[in-house]
């Protein structure tokens, strides 16, 4: 390995070093959150926060990025490398997975769909606020990665739920206006800009998200 590595890895070591920021990335195993959630459930005074999750930015382990639904928060969120130097925990395995976003026409479609290729879990998806349709940049992503959207519809919420699923909001907006969901993953809308590449962009973020979702579920099993 090179010493540029040896030093980023020595860095990512030290930072996790501090009881604090090793409850922080804890807390971000399988949730990105604001920061202020962190700061509560951590009972730590803002600033505080704000020097261990700067060291622990700088250190490559978390990134942080502004809510695309209400614009003050920021959400943290641990990196791949956070992930293979801490693992990930595992998780019991639910009845049910629910993807939730706020149209339900592309970031829940995708993630449901491709989690059904990986997983027995039985999985649905749905919006807050529906569209008319699947997008069908949505659905061209899909088919570029072998999943098959053409049939599928953007549903209510309150159509696919019956309180016994895992829910997990994959858009900041559905996440900040339902407040049953047990996990928000903060994927960037790729309908804002509509380009293919936004579109690339959500399948593999969420894609990598499921995987490490469904491997911490397996990992439970006898």
């Amino acid at each position: 390995m090179s010493t540029r590595g040896l030093e980023a890895r020595a860095r990512a070591y030290a930072a996790l070093g501090d009881p604090s920021r090793l409850a922080i990335v804890d807390l971000l195993a399988h949730d990105d959150l604001a920061s202020g959630d962190l700061a509560a459930r951590l009972d730590l005074p803002t600033n505080l926060l704000a020097h261990h999750l700067r060291v622990l930015e700088e250190a490559g382990l978390v990134a942080r990025r502004r809510s695309e639904g209400d614009g003050r928060r920021t959400y943290v969120r641990r990196t791949r490398t956070c992930d293979d130097l801490v693992g990930v925990p595992h998780l019991a395995r639910p009845r049910r997975v629910a993807f939730v976003c706020s149209q339900n026409s592309a970031r829940s479609q995708l993630a449901e769909h491709y989690w059904r290729t990986i997983s027995d879990v039985p999985a649905v998806s749905g919006g807050t606020r529906p569209a008319p349709q699947v997008h069908p940049r949505a659905i061209a992503a899909g088919r570029r990665h072998g999943l098959d959207l053409s049939a599928a519809r953007a549903k209510l919420v309150a159509e696919v739920l019956d309180g016994s699923e895992l829910v997990v909001a994959v858009c900041d907006l559905a996440y900040e206006e339902f407040v049953a969901a047990d996990l928000h993953w903060s994927v960037p809308d790729p309908a804002r800009s509509g380009d293919m590449a936004a579109f690339e962009a959500a399948y593999q973020d969420l894609t990598s998200r499921v995987d490490g979702l469904a491997a911490s579920m397996e990992a439970e099993r006898p």
